[in-house]
């Protein structure tokens, strides 16, 4: 991980200053102590920011994207084409053809260079309306809003989704379950007792379709990240976030996903047709790099099954047999065992005792541990190796039986919090208690916070996850969002038993427009400035904000006008609250996004 600090200043050599430029020195250190006491917010005690440098390349003279200088006139930015209604800048088809089709690596995130990106507004499908509110929208959605009839077409006979007049409903089918995915995940119940206790809290579905089991899992009080690439199952993420679920954009191919070591309880592969054993395992691999020890990896769908499934497979009972083989062969070689199986279902389980990876250190041994230049936790544009990431011996207190059971875990001090540079148990329970304290004044500024207004929420540069923390008990969920070029802090929010994902904010977001109703910044101008044309931050967070959705930005004085000044642009609308201790260093901006629609005319 990168440091915010940017690279060491080098000292000058003292034995050829002069006594003026001494003074001047002295002078400039004085003026800069008093604006680094003046722009210093809580959370950069971790990491100090020149917010004074940074405000003056947000406002257009030093912008780190490139593009020119921005404008605060009154002038509107421009709408998109109507056919960009669906646009996902890192995951774009039309882009698709620039990149290898071996091991689907055009999928992966290939974002524009500056010089392409996009200056413009997505406009949402004609007839597009406000979402399906939840806990309803967990059951249907409007048609317009997703309108795509790939998956009603093609899945009609496996109940994923169904048309019915102007909605999509979701009756809860799926490939492995057409009968329904209560009675799929009672059976998996049965296998995994720590699915009813509070032991398993984090999960993943890679191959997720419109996220069914993750919906199921949350009224047992687990929380699922949905994955699946854009691809021909044409918008399944958006399908799932449209009803209100975590999902994200994402494939395993030849880059890491962006998920700390040792995060998820669970994860999930219904029929997802991942070649788990091709490439020398690499891709069951990722599955043990992000899963941690004591976690749970469930398999339904080839070759589980095979001696009663392989007629409908198109192929052998030898080669199903064989494809089955390898698989538990490659597994154990990763320390997992075979903890249980029935029917169409079965359960692997990562071993916590390290003594297992001794038998990586024999001559020979394949697939080998990773070496030490493979650190755990990179994440972001990392390459697959094919090689073992060994938990960390140090840290006894990451297993899934070594947490407390949720919600215990939630505002338990995890053991990884001392990993953090300048993390401690008082620091992780500092930030507890202040976000409990700035919710509760959100929660005023911002009535519709914790109603069925806002479901879907991120917080786009988290700390420890503090601010999901505090609205556990409302009716949404939080994508814990980590910036690539900060503190790793996610591996802490993963132990607390929330979700989140690295990603830089120079780039776009990894989800489809219209996929969140509050987007939360803490700092995030301050901090990432001098990295990041502002400009199009704003614009990519009008991209991923439903209308009528909100913003909740949080920042250092210098900031907010201009913002506020772009907003408007953006055809929002904003004021400024004081924050909850009434300092005057800093302002709360809450901005709401308006719905409009399309001027133009669409091709598609």
């Amino acid at each position: 991980m990168k440091y915010k600090d940017g690279k060491p200043l080098h000292k000058q050599d003292q034995n050829t200053r002069k006594v003026p430029m001494a003074v001047v020195l002295v002078a400039l250190c004085g003026i800069s102590f008093y604006l680094g006491g003046v722009f210093y917010s809580e959370k950069d005690g971790y990491a100090t920011n020149d917010v004074s440098k940074g405000a003056e390349s947000f406002e257009g003279t030093a912008g780190a994207g490139g593009g020119g200088s921005l404008q605060t006139d009154d002038t509107l930015f421009p709408e998109c084409s109507p056919d960009f209604q669906d646009y996902t800048p890192c995951a774009d088809p039309k882009r698709w053809k620039k990149y290898g089709l071996q091991r689907l690596t055009f999928m992966e995130r290939h974002c524009p260079p500056p010089f392409e990106r996009m200056e413009c507004l997505v406009p949402p499908p004609d007839g597009y309306q406000p979402p399906i509110r939840w806990p309803k929208s967990k059951s249907e959605c409007w048609y317009r809003n997703v309108p795509y009839d790939w998956i009603n077409k093609e899945k009609s006979n496996q109940h994923w989704l169904q048309k019915d007049g102007e909605k999509f409903l979701f009756p809860g089918g799926g490939t492995m379950f057409p009968d329904g995915v209560t009675k799929y995940v009672d059976s998996m119940v049965d296998l995994i007792p720590g699915m009813k206790d509070g032991t398993i809290r984090t999960a993943i579905d890679t191959g997720c379709g419109v996220a069914s089991w993750g919906g199921d899992l949350l009224n047992r009080g687990i929380l699922t990240v949905s994955l699946a690439p854009r691809d021909n199952h044409e918008a399944q993420v958006q399908f799932a976030l449209e009803r209100g679920l975590p999902a994200v954009l994402g494939i395993i191919s030849t880059q890491r996903l962006s998920f700390p070591s040792s995060s998820f309880d669970m994860a999930h592969c219904s029929r997802c047709l991942i070649p788990w054993t091709e490439f020398g395992g690499t891709y069951l691999l990722e599955i043990h790099r992000i899963l941690r020890p004591g976690g749970f990896w469930v398999l339904s769908g080839p070759p589980v099954n095979y001696e009663n499934r392989w007629r409908g497979w198109n192929t052998t009972i030898e080669e199903q047999k064989s494809d089955y083989e390898k698989l538990q062969d490659l597994l154990t070689s990763i320390c997992f065992k075979l903890y249980d199986k029935k029917g169409d279902i079965a359960v692997w389980q990562k071993l916590s005792d390290n003594s297992c990876y001794k038998q990586l250190d024999s001559p020979g041994s394949y697939p080998p541990k990773c070496d030490d230049s493979m650190e755990p936790d990179s994440a972001w544009y990392t390459p697959l190796r094919t090689c073992v990431v060994v938990p960390n011996p140090n840290s006894r207190k990451v297993s899934l039986e070594s947490l407390p059971k949720w919600p215990g875990r939630l505002h338990t001090a995890p053991e990884r919090v001392m990993d953090v540079r300048g993390g401690s148990e008082g620091t992780f329970r500092h930030d507890d208690s202040k976000w409990k304290m700035r919710v509760k004044h959100y929660m005023t500024l911002l009535p519709g916070l914790g109603s069925d207004e806002i479901r879907n929420v991120m917080d786009m540069n988290t700390l420890f996850g503090g601010f999901a923390a505090s609205l556990v008990d409302e009716p949404l969920w939080v994508m814990n969002v980590v910036s690539s070029y900060s503190l790793n802090t996610l591996p802490v929010i993963y132990d607390r038993g929330l979700i989140g994902i690295y990603h830089d904010w120079c780039e776009a977001f990894s989800t489809y427009p219209r996929t969140y109703d509050l987007l939360h910044a803490d700092g995030l101008f301050t901090a990432e400035s001098h990295r990041c044309e502002m400009k199009y931050v704003l614009l990519e967070m009008d991209r991923i904000l439903r209308p009528k959705g909100y913003a909740l930005i949080r920042e250092a004085r210098q900031f907010v006008d201009t913002i506020a000044a772009i907003a408007k642009k953006m055809r929002w609308a904003c004021h400024t609250e004081d924050t909850e201790d009434g300092v005057r260093t800093e302002k709360v901006l809450i901005c709401q996004k308006d719905l409009w629609h399309s001027s133009k005319q669409s091709s598609i």
